[in-house]
């Protein structure tokens, strides 16, 4: 059994590194094995704060299944652990590297190998980018839809491990909705097909749903058969300004209430906004206490924006202006887009929750957000996906201030606290990671944290496959 890197004398941890290197050169060529220092440090962990990272023993990135294969086999062997990673763009720590480690990026395993018009399914490799996705299956008249704001950078491996969202969740469902099928390289190197092709099947259990967030703790996706739909009308968007949070979480529930379809209705606080503002200077009210955009794509947007005005205006809304073309539509979505770049610039450093509660309920967790971040006395912005309930509580502070980094963490877990107060859960499209390991527990109960060890150990009995998230 190899020894942790703290454990073990130097020499023993040099040996046993090479021998590593040299079992995994034997099924890998060598541009394929990254041992530079300065280099496997740079994949050591994804872009959440106040998360732990180790130091990987080495990075490997395949090309092929088989090369995927040969990794896990030598690591089942040697007793190490593997990080799997996409692009590093996730916000939970779910990509941090541990002591020793194999850092297993997939970004190489990148090709789109099937668009089917008739059966509206791609299958894809885990490296893909989800934008290069996107316009592809566009040029069949098709679309896929789950589009998280790094979509232009995230990798589709990454969004079934996270089992990540986007802004036009509150019409087309997340990620999990639209991965059919997966092939999957489990602990011992074995490859492992799940799901199907087919429009429809209920065989067996239900083992894709199973990975789709499992945050490569069951086993490395290697392929995916993914849904897509035909592509449809550009939409059109509507910003409507309120004097009140409350108030524009009010036109939400009349919105969703009235049985509308927005293809996406997001809101921004006015610390999001002057964020923006300060930032790209796009001109957006500042006199404003919430921002709310809705859009809507079908063959007649004008009217559907036309009876959600109304419903906004009956909420207390104090200016409703529907962008008249797709070109004033894209400029208000490219100030949502750019809101949690914004809220990183107020003082360099954020933690960005994604606590999700029942809309009837958004109003509240808006206000309860407002209080915590005066008892704090720290700037917190607030941009969600409103149409889900899914809020984006984002902590600005300064790294270098012990005292505010103090305050910053603890704003976070109390706005986590009020999220599970008010019926919701901690993460809606992040993940748990490193970062919400504490709170998992909280959420789902003893009961369900030994449930899901059990199937964790099922897949992964040694404990190698990203070890030290979820639990």
């Amino acid at each position: 059994m190899i020894m942790s890197r703290i454990e073990a004398p130097q020499d023993e941890d040099t040996a046993a590194t090479g021998n590593l290197v040299e079992r995994l050169l034997s099924g890998l060529p060598a541009e394929a094995v990254l041992t530079d220092p300065d280099v496997t440090a740079s994949y050591a962990n994804d872009m959440a704060s106040f998360c732990e990272a180790g130091t990987p023993a080495v990075v490997v990135m395949p090309r092929t299944v088989e090369e995927v294969q040969h990794v896990m086999r030598t690591a089942t062997e040697l007793r190490v652990p593997v990080v799997p990673q996409g692009a590093r763009t996730g916000l939970s720590g779910a990509a941090n590297a541990s002591d020793g480690c194999i850092v297993l990026s997939l970004v190489k395993m990148d090709r789109i190998l099937e668009i089917n018009p008739v059966d509206r399914i791609a299958v894809v490799e885990p490296g893909v980018i989800n934008a290069a996705l996107s316009r592809a299956v566009n040029e069949h008249g098709l679309y896929y839809p789950p589009d998280p704001s790094s979509w232009e950078m995230c990798t589709i491996g990454g969004n079934i491990g996270t089992a990540s969202g986007g802004l036009c969740c509150v019409k087309y469902g997340v990620t999990a909705e639209y991965v059919l099928g997966l092939e999957v390289v489990l602990a011992d190197g074995r490859l492992m097909n799940t799901g199907r092709r087919t429009a429809k099947g209920v065989a067996g259990y239900d083992l894709t749903r199973l990975f789709v967030g499992s945050e490569g703790s069951l086993g490395i996706v290697v392929r995916a058969i993914l849904a897509l739909k035909p592509q449809p009308p550009q939409q059109l968007v509507l910003a409507a300004e309120f004097g009140s949070a409350r108030a524009a979480c009010d036109a939400v529930c009349r919105i969703m209430e009235g049985g509308h379809v927005p293809s996406l209705l997001e809101l921004m606080d006015r610390t999001t906004v002057k964020a923006v503002n300060d930032m790209a200077h796009m001109g957006l009210p500042e006199t404003t206490e919430a921002l709310l955009l809705a859009a809507f794509d079908t063959h007649d947007p004008a009217a559907d924006l036309a009876a959600v005005g109304a419903l906004c205006e009956a909420a207390g809304a104090t200016q409703v202006v529907p962008a008249e073309d797709a070109a004033e539509s894209e400029l208000l979505l490219q100030a949502r887009r750019l809101s949690l770049t914004a809220l990183e610039a107020v003082k360099g450093t954020t933690m960005i929750d994604d606590v999700c509660v029942p809309r009837s309920r958004l109003g509240d967790m808006l206000e309860g957000i407002e209080r915590v971040a005066d008892k704090y006395a720290l700037t917190i912005g607030v941009c969600a996906h409103a149409g889900d309930g899914n809020t984006h509580p984002t902590v600005c502070f300064d790294a270098s201030d012990p005292d505010e980094s103090r305050r910053a963490r603890e704003s976070f877990d109390e706005i986590m606290a009020l999220g599970l107060e008010l019926g919701g859960t901690i993460t809606g499209e992040h993940g748990v990671g490193v970062l919400k390991k504490e709170w998992l527990a909280r959420e789902i109960g003893p009961v369900g944290v030994e449930m899901q060890r059990a199937i964790k150990t099922t897949f992964d009995p040694l404990g190698i496959l990203n070890p030290g998230k979820l639990f």
